[in-house]
């Protein structure tokens, strides 16, 4: 009876083990990037792409005095968001790309300044983020309030434990009315730790993965619209906000 009852043991704690082995591969592969042409990492007679350890790089052949840092959601490939990058820098913006420590911008929200990306005075800065990387871009404006002279955040549902509402800066909130990660009504609920002029727009249709290149996030709702669409559209908005 005691082997019977040992065996059965061995025999749950084996299938735990294995679901979790399998969930985390599927995260794995989930947040891996999908889709992401070879084009976007190739230079061109406009842009020049680069690769280091703590960045990519898109450096405009016309540089029009602007610099956008962008900051990855949690866990995801930064390579996932390469064709937004590239796209923002077709359009005269230097960006920097930042690849986090362990994907987690929790732990490197404070790079630009450790990299010395910031560091010429003549240049505006917009700083950018999706998920846990507009979180984090929020936390280093709350830290460095004079470091960053525009905002933008793409599909988050914060600030929640800071206020940003006595900053004078330009702030774009940009998210996805079937996003299951950062629903809209806690979006709103936290809006009052932002500037008041604070610019909010719905992609109708859109989710929360598809601000991205990658596979289908957990708890994430199903979008109605293409990634292409949902992408073009928040390429607009952060272009006539950052112009």
């Amino acid at each position: 009876m005691m082997k019977r009852k040992w065996t059965f043991r061995r025999v749950i704690r084996t299938v735990w083990m294995a679901a979790g082995l399998a969930f985390i591969a599927w995260l794995v592969y989930s947040y891996k990037s999908h889709g992401v042409d070879t084009r976007w990492v190739e230079d061109s007679t406009t842009v020049q792409v680069a690769l280091s350890d703590a960045y990519y790089s898109f450096t405009p052949a016309v540089d029009d005095n602007r610099v956008l840092i962008f900051f990855p959601g949690a866990l995801v490939d930064p390579r996932a968001y390469v064709p937004l990058c590239r796209r923002i820098a077709d359009h005269g913006v230097r960006v920097y790309l930042i690849r986090m420590p362990f994907r987690m911008a929790m732990y490197g929200y404070r790079k630009p300044l450790e990299l010395t990306l910031m560091d010429d005075t003549t240049k505006t800065y917009i700083l950018a983020g999706h998920s846990q990387g507009a979180k984090m871009a929020a936390q280093f404006v709350y830290e460095y309030p004079d470091a960053v002279d525009k905002l933008v955040r793409i599909g988050t549902t914060h600030p929640r434990d800071i206020s940003l509402a006595g900053r004078t800066l330009p702030v774009l909130k940009i998210f996805g009315s079937l996003d299951g990660v950062a629903n809209e009504s806690d979006i709103h609920t936290n809006r009052i730790n932002l500037p008041p002029a604070t610019e909010f727009v719905r992609i109708e249709g859109g989710n929360h993965t598809q601000f991205g290149y990658y596979g289908f996030q957990f708890g994430d709702h199903e979008a109605t619209i293409t990634r292409e669409q949902q992408q073009d559209e928040t390429l607009q908005h952060i272009l006539r906000f950052i112009d």
